[in-house]
């Protein structure tokens, strides 16, 4: 890799560990214990997905060894999913401070500089569009985990998949209408990387 990817890798990287640290130290406030704190984040697809991030520019920062095509475009296509949902869903822009930062670091920002690095530096190749179905595995085994969670435990991260007020057949087609906006997203990206390919 080129000196100017691995840094803008190590950017990004920096701004997703930024993000995740302070989202850590407002929870640790609220729920004081590290454990804890953990336990919480982890239900959150936002964090998990800016945790893929973090992790994989950093690897590409540090090693400069550059992922495969297929998995920087889904991850590329799992953060947009971020803030898409969030700024289509849930967004608080009332927020200051540190909190003010932590949303909109690994809501917008992040996302944001994904698909900006994904769409300058990335390796584009002719995607076979069947991908766009494969990509859909990670928020289809994320909605599985955060459901299971909420069963265990009565505490579910978005309300288009909180059993506790909605039904299953609420639930099960907030899922699949998600599904099918990522699906389309996903083909827009194959797209896209296969008209750059043939540049």
């Amino acid at each position: 890799m080129t000196r100017s990817v691995r840094l803008s890798a190590a950017l990004l990287a920096l701004l997703a560990w930024a993000g995740l640290a302070a989202q850590f130290a407002l929870s640790l406030e609220i729920n004081g214990s590290v454990g804890v704190t953990l336990w919480v984040l982890a239900r959150f697809f936002t964090i998990l997905t800016n945790l893929l991030v973090a992790l994989t520019f950093t690897t590409m920062a540090l090693g400069g060894t550059r992922p495969p095509a297929g998995w920087l475009a889904a991850l590329t296509l799992w953060i947009l999913i971020v803030g898409v949902v969030y700024h289509g869903l849930l967004a608080d822009y009332s927020k200051t401070g540190l909190d003010f930062f932590a949303d909109h670091a690994t809501h917008t920002l992040v996302p944001l500089g994904t698909a900006l690095w994904w769409f300058a530096f990335a390796r584009h190749i002719a995607f076979p569009w069947k991908l766009a179905f494969i990509w859909l595995a990670w928020p289809l085994l994320y909605v599985a985990y955060a459901i299971l969670r909420g069963l265990f435990d009565g505490q579910y991260p978005y309300f288009f998949i909180d059993l506790s007020v909605l039904t299953p057949g609420q639930v099960a087609l907030n899922a699949l209408g998600l599904c099918i906006a990522f699906w389309i997203a996903g083909l827009a990206m194959i797209a896209v990387a296969r008209a750059r390919a043939k540049v």
